[in-house]
Formats: structure tokens, C-alpha cells, sequence
């Protein structure tokens, strides 16, 4: 990599990051428009109660996949059917949660999963024109926002091998009108771009053989030249050019297969070892450091106000200083917690299995819970911010918190 490719790089993730934190914006994938699960000043309530349940919206089947946010519009995905081959994609109005469109499809890949996922467990993702929606059978949809189908891709049934029994779990990303799609189990792995106009593979790159739920990340810039897509495997961290799916260079380090890299101003940190931070130079990336005591379990990282903040397996969060990787605070919930949580106006919320909504006030020396709520359902997605709002999903519902009007 260039040093005027890098210098475009820092600036205009500089840029972007500003932008993110200064205007209230779309959810538009997984863990965020950035993949980084922090919201821009959303006014969301921190004393939670039964009346800041502003509504909850029935839901067709089962799924773990988490709720985006285009606008006005609240958009998340369903299996249904007792092999699970019934794929939903729902739209809500995000203020009164009325159900505008509801499409039905029929799965072509394999729709085994272990009995605590299900088929709809990838988030959806958009670029506020286009919906895409990935399912565990490796069944990837393209449609407008008003629910009319663009394309369809059964990569399940162009690649039978890829599959597992667990269940596929990786969230597609969007990168300049190219989506980026991770497939990977120990008998057949890939990654691939695709167009979203027309649903054909730009470049398909074989990866490491294994088992990986991991979604893909990115650093995104103005220019699609200059962006970086983050593969992460066993193995570490590939950096790719959405255009292309060229190498531009690799992080050998090894990494977990669960949760998923976060990018803070320009700097990885990468759930490896503990968390290590990789700096991205003219060489590709150096280790700042590596904390092995921050040690996330299924929930990724999440990189907030000088902080890095992870859940262990035992419900713990854990603060550690981004210069040093040093943990200065520690603070017991009530686990386990398999969704990430998400970071908005200086509390932090997250969701447990059992669905008890916690918020955590967060300060450099400390962190303190604020409120929580039961809401008396299975919680197992990652939960959306937008509109002034955070939704989650139960396995029957969505829901929306905000405060009383």
C-alpha cells in the first residue's frame, strides 16, 4: 500500500468517524452503518421502564438476526417452517411499528442449524436504496425498500460444501454498491464480492478452511480505491479491495472465530489473543498492543470515548484504556449474552440471553448500571439504533425503546 493510498485512508476515516458521532444516522448493517456498534446522540432513555416500550411488532418463525434502520423504516429477517425453508424479510414503520411489506421466499441451501440459531441469524444490510438479506442456507436476497426482489443468489446450492451443522451466522456488509459475503466452514470457504445492481460476482477469493462466524468489517473511505475490506478467520485479519477482492495485506496474528473485528479511527481491534490493536501503516499493520485480559466472548468489541469494552463469557464488561490496552475497570451483569451490545450518548446497553436489557453508564474510572428491564423474552440478536430509537428482536417480537412521548 501507497503512502498517499494510507494518507487517504486515515484522513477519510477521520473524516467519516467525525460525521458518524456528529449527526443521528441510520443502522444500516450489522453492528451499525460502521460496524462498530456505536450511534450518534440518539437521545435514547437510560431509566428504562414499561413505558419507554414504545410498541412491539409480531414476528413470523424464529431469528437471531438484528434490526436495520433506513429512515423511517425498521427492516429485519425471519425463518419460518419446521426445516426452517421459509425466508422472511419485513418492513416497519419505525414510529408506530405498523408491518408495511412482508416478502416470503423459499430457501435453496441446506437450513440445518443448532437448535439455538436459526436460518434468519445474518443481519440484513442496505445502502438506503437496496435491502440485502443472507441467510444460514447461504441464501442471499436482493430486493428495493419497498420489498421488490432485485436478485437472487442461492450460493448454497453453487456451493453445496460450504455449510456446517451448527449454522451459518456471518452478516453480508455493503462497500461502495459491492456486497461482501463470508461463507466459510471446514469443507469449503470463500469470500466474495458481488454487485449489488445485478447480483453477479465481481471476485470470489478462497479462504481458510474452517469453521468461522465472524462477520466481515471495513475501512471505508470516499473512494472505493482506497477502501479496505477486513476478512477475519483462525488464521487473522485479510485486507481486501472491494472492487477486486485484491490482497492489499495481512495480519498472521491469528484471531477468534466469533466475534468480529472493530475499527476506530483508523485502528483494528481485533478479537486475538485477548484483543490485540493493529495501526495500519505504508507496511500494512503493526501491533500497538495486546491485552490478553480483555477477552471477548461471543459479543465483538466495541470502541468508545478512549475506551475498549468487551463481554467476557461470564457476563463480565471489562474497560480497557485504547493507548495501552490497559484494564482499568470491571463491572459484573447478569449473563450469558450472545448479542453485541451497542454504545449511544455515554451509556452502553446490552441484552442477555434471557432478555434483560441493561444500561451502563460509562466513565473513564468506572461503570455503572443505570436501569434494567425484563422483557420476559429470549434476546439473542444484536440490537439496531435510529429514529431516535433502539430495537431489538425477540424470537417473537420487535420491539421498540425510546423515551415516553
Amino acid at each position: 500500500m501507497n503512502r498517499f493510498i494510507l494518507g487517504t485512508i486515515c484522513f477519510n476515516v477521520a473524516l467519516l468517524s467525525g460525521l458518524e458521532t456528529c449527526a443521528a444516522g441510520d443502522w444500516k448493517q450489522f453492528r451499525g452503518s460502521y460496524s462498530n456498534s456505536v450511534a450518534g446522540s440518539e437521545n435514547l432513555p437510560v431509566e428504562l421502564s414499561g413505558s419507554t416500550i414504545a410498541w412491539k411488532a409480531e414476528l413470523p418463525g424464529r431469528g437471531l438476526s438484528g434490526p436495520i434502520i433506513s429512515g423511517s423504516e425498521v427492516f429485519v429477517s425471519s425463518s419460518s417452517g419446521f426445516f426452517q425453508d421459509r425466508l422472511h424479510m419485513l418492513c416497519f414503520d419505525s414510529a408506530s411499528g405498523e408491518k408495511k411489506w412482508h416478502r416470503q421466499f423459499s430457501a435453496i441451501g441446506r437450513t440445518m442449524t443448532h437448535e439455538k440459531m436459526a436460518n434468519a441469524t445474518p443481519t440484513m444490510a442496505t445502502d438506503g436504496k437496496r435491502l440485502l438479506a443472507f441467510f444460514s442456507s447461504n441464501d442471499l436476497i436482493c430486493t428495493d425498500l419497498r420489498g421488490r426482489l432485485i436478485w437472487f443468489r442461492g450460493l448454497g446450492s453453487e456451493y453445496p460444501n460450504a455449510s456446517n451443522s451448527l449454522g451459518m451466522s456471518s452478516s453480508p456488509i455493503i462497500v461502495h454498491d459491492v456486497a461482501i459475503v463470508q461463507v466459510e466452514s471446514d469443507a469449503e470457504a470463500f469470500a466474495c464480492g458481488i454487485d449489488l445492481a445485478t447480483g453477479e460476482t465481481l471476485w470470489r477469493l478462497n479462504r481458510p478452511r474452517a469453521a468461522n462466524w465472524t462477520s466481515p468489517t471495513a475501512i471505508v473511505t470516499r473512494s472505493v480505491k482506497s477502501s479496505l475490506v477486513l476478512l477475519q478467520s483462525s488464521k487473522g485479519i485479510t485486507a481486501v479491495r472491494p472492487a477486486d477482492g485484491s490482497i492489499a495485506w495481512n495480519f498472521e496474528g491469528g484471531a477468534a472465530t466469533i466475534p468480529s473485528t472493530t475499527v476506530s479511527d483508523g485502528v483494528l481491534y481485533v478479537p486475538s489473543n485477548g484483543v490485540t490493536a493493529l495501526k495500519v501503516t505504508a507496511e500494512g499493520v503493526e501491533e500497538i498492543w495486546n491485552a490478553a485480559n480483555l477477552s471477548p466472548s461471543t459479543a465483538s468489541p466495541v470502541v468508545y470515548n478512549g475506551q475498549c469494552l468487551v463481554l467476557n463469557s461470564s457476563g463480565v464488561l471489562s474497560s480497557g484504556r485504547i493507548a495501552d490496552g490497559d484494564r482499568v475497570w470491571q463491572l459484573r451483569l447478569r449473563g450469558p449474552f450472545s448479542s453485541s451490545p451497542v454504545v449511544s450518548g455515554g451509556h452502553l446497553y446490552a441484552f442477555n440471553e434471557s432478555g434483560t436489557a441493561f444500561v451502563v453508564r460509562l466513565e473513564q474510572e468506572r461503570g455503572t448500571i443505570i436501569s434494567e428491564l425484563d422483557l420476559g423474552e429470549q434476546v439473542l440478536c444484536s440490537p439496531g439504533v435510529g429514529d431516535g430509537a433502539l430495537f431489538v428482536r425477540s424470537d417473537q417480537h420487535l420491539i421498540r425503546i425510546s423515551r415516553p412521548e
